[in-house]
Formats: structure tokens, sequence, C-alpha cells
């Protein structure tokens, strides 16, 4: 037990340090990018109440793509259900927030953290992104990213306080252990890749991607 736990702790902090340079509070200073990456989690928690990583997470986005520093969204997230849309409520809550409707891309098979950013670049052909999430999943995105090829980095969305929701950052502990064995010793590769979309898209991937029955079974 005391191996597994020097092990956890050891990993978490490796990734930080690894990416620290890519990682950005302040817009003032990050990059200019063509896209940026939201990463998905459901809009509201068990009990119907306001999830505020979700709500933090599109108010990055809506700040960035306001302030010039990314032309279009990418929202990937699970929709692996009918009832269960996270790239679909992204949207709508970026359009909420004044960002125009073809300027949000819909990837519907982010199952993962891993899927989201290697389909980035595989499926929608992104070799420079920004990434935004809150700082703890930036960082495990960017070394993620760097890893396969991807100028990447990351702005982070305000954090959410312990009390308001500590599950997420619990998770990040083992979710650092696994990622450095996905991508050093399984090279771990998206659920499903699929054929080639352009952003913008064209007018039938356009179609396509506003097709709400285009459902992934996990």
């Amino acid at each position: 037990m005391l191996l597994l736990g020097a092990g956890l702790y050891a990993s978490y902090f490796w990734v930080s340090y690894s990416v620290r340079s890519r990682i950005f509070d302040s817009w003032a200073e990050l990059p200019v990018n063509r896209v940026g990456l939201v990463l998905g989690t459901s809009r509201y928690v068990r009990g119907g109440q306001r999830n505020l990583f979700f709500i933090y997470r599109m108010e990055a986005a809506s700040e960035l793509y306001r302030r010039g520093k990314i032309d279009y969204i990418l929202v990937s997230g699970d929709n692996s259900t009918e009832s269960y849309n996270e790239p679909r409520a992204m949207k709508e809550a970026l359009m909420e927030r004044g960002v125009p409707s073809h300027r949000v891309i819909m990837d519907f098979a982010g199952f993962r953290t891993l899927d989201s950013v290697v389909r980035a670049r595989q499926v929608f052909g992104q070799s420079s992104l920004t990434v935004i999430s809150q700082r703890f999943h930036n960082e495990r995105a960017v070394l993620i990213g760097l890893h396969n090829g991807i100028d990447m980095v990351g702005y982070n969305a305000r954090d959410v306080y312990a009390g308001q929701g500590w599950k997420p950052y619990v998770r990040e502990i083992p979710a650092r252990a696994l990622v450095l064995v996905d991508l050093f010793l399984l090279g771990t590769n998206p659920r499903f890749l699929g054929e080639p979309i352009s952003i913008p898209p064209s007018i039938d991937e356009s179609l396509s991607n506003e097709d709400e029955n285009a459902t992934f079974v996990k």
C-alpha cells in the first residue's frame, strides 16, 4: 500500500510539473489557436443542481471566443444514450452565452479525456489546440496532446471548491497514473475514430454533426 500511494503521488505531481509552462490562468497571456477543445461533463449533478464544473467551462470557452483567442469550439463528451448528451448540452450553453451555432462543433465520442484529445487530432485534424477545463484536468489533457503530436496549451476555467464538488479531484489521482500507463505502456487508442471531419465542417458534415441520433454506445 505504501508503494502504491507513493506511485500515485509521484505520477500526480510529475504530470503537473511536465506541462507547467503550457497551462494558463490569464487569457491575455494565452497563445491564439484556431480551435478550442472543451472537455465534457454533465450539466447537472445528482439531485438536479447545476454543475459548477460545467458552468465555469462554458464561461471560459465563451470568453476565449469573445476575446479572439479561438475561432471555433470543439465540444467533446459522452453521448452514449439518447437521454444523456454532453456535447449537445455544451453547445446549447455556449449559444446562450453568445457563441454562434456554426462556431461550435460537437464530438459525440469523447468518452474519456484521451478519446477527446486524440480524436481532435486524428478525426478533426487539429495539430495545434487550446484545451479548456479546470486546471487539474487541463494538465492531464495537455500531456496526452503533446504525446500525440499536438502543440497544445490549456486555459484554466474557474476552479470549483472541494465542498462544492470534490469527486473529480479524487478521481484525478488514479486517472493520472492510468494515463501514464495508457500513453507509455499500452499505447491506448480512442474507442471510436471514424472518417475525418474538417473544421469548419462542410455542409454534409454540418448536417451529420447536428444529428442528435448519432449516439455511440459504450
